[in-house]
């Protein structure tokens, strides 16, 4: 790869990660070009070819973040990525799911790997994240009225705060070189049940929090039931919670550190700084 100047292109620019990602890189003197559908600097819609285009012109490097809410989108990426082949396009970082060679077949995790895998004309890093803290103070795993409700029987997760899973990628982004053809799994320090989590979060709030270990049939219909997923996302929801549920949850490694230096945020952590979103009566809900 030369040295000239260019710009990473970040899918998924106003989310999660993809936020903190733009700004580690445009802190670090690095041209960034956020793409969403809304608020980023370049509109980009995974249902809508004609912003692929120009949202990859001038571009040699790409966070690639899939569609949400879907399992069938291999082929979107794949032409996509023929796109980004003929934009110049050197290198990609894709944001995937941890235990991604366990995914169900129907479920397009480990077709797109596979098929970035193929590509010559790139390079890849993969970026395979445990499960993300973020989802017990947003609308993912909400506490509401002091229940966090998810199926998992019992099952302990390695969850990881988004904040970490971006700084492995922005270094992923930031020098492909050194990170071509790797995989990292970022991790949380320690393996939790979402029992432990209520509690943590407790500790926090001063309010009682628990978990509802329902039964997977019944969570799953009713998310379905309630339009927060499609009901073809049903076979994601099942492989997800069935994988911690069968004692395969995520478990700590030293990614984060590894590629960083610095360790892994703790759950602890994350609920000191995260407490507000718990409050009353902003989360009156909770």
């Amino acid at each position: 790869m030369d040295n000239s100047p260019r710009t990473t292109l970040v899918l998924g620019g106003t989310g999660r990660t993809g936020a903190l990602i733009a700004k580690t890189l445009a802190e670090r003197g690095l041209a960034v070009r956020t793409a969403a559908r809304h608020g980023a600097d370049v509109p980009f819609d995974w249902d809508d070819a004609a912003t692929h285009g120009p949202a990859l012109a001038g571009v040699d490097r790409v966070y690639l973040v899939t569609p949400v809410m879907r399992v069938a989108y291999a082929r979107l990426v794949s032409d996509f990525l023929d796109l980004a082949e003929a934009s110049g396009v050197r290198h990609v970082t894709h944001l995937s799911t941890y235990g991604s060679d366990q995914a169900r077949p129907e479920i397009d995790i480990r077709a797109v790997e596979r098929e970035l895998m193929r590509r010559e004309a790139f390079t890849c890093s993969f970026i395979r994240p445990a499960w993300v803290m973020q989802n017990f103070s947003d609308a993912h795993l909400p506490v509401v009225q002091g229940v966090i409700t998810v199926p998992t029987a019992g099952g302990a997760e390695a969850f990881v705060d988004a904040a970490d899973i971006a700084a492995v990628a922005a270094e992923t982004l930031a020098d492909p070189d050194a990170h071509a053809g790797a995989a990292y799994a970022p991790t949380g320090p320690e393996a939790l049940t979402v029992a432990e989590v209520a509690g943590m979060i407790a500790g926090v709030i001063g309010r009682p929090v628990r978990h509802d270990d329902i039964e997977i049939d019944a969570w799953i219909d009713g998310v379905v039931a309630a339009g927060l997923v499609p009901a073809d996302y049903a076979v994601m929801l099942r492989w997800l919670t069935g994988t911690i549920a069968a004692g395969h949850g995520s478990r700590p490694n030293d990614d984060i550190l590894k590629v960083t230096g610095v360790p892994p945020t703790s759950f602890a952590e994350f609920t000191r700084r995260t407490a507000q979103a718990w409050a009353l009566p902003a989360a009156a809900h909770s």
